[in-house]
């Protein structure tokens, strides 16, 4: 039986406060998993810093 089929079972027997709960905690998830991305690229941020801030990137973006 797949991941899928073994929630939907577990879901149908739930009281519906319950299954509010289940909702929410998929959404943390799901929003966890997405900020932890984020934090990924925020890690790289102090890496590729000395690229950003020379005068050469300063002067490619100055025009736009």
């Amino acid at each position: 039986m797949s991941t899928q089929e073994l929630i939907t079972k577990e879901l149908q027997n739930l009281p519906e406060p319950l299954k509010r709960e289940v909702y929410d905690f998929i959404r943390f998830l799901r929003d966890k998993s997405t900020d932890d991305h984020f934090n990924g690229l925020l890690s790289s941020e102090s890496a590729l810093k000395k690229d950003w801030e020379s005068p050469e990137e300063d002067a490619a973006w100055a025009n736009l």
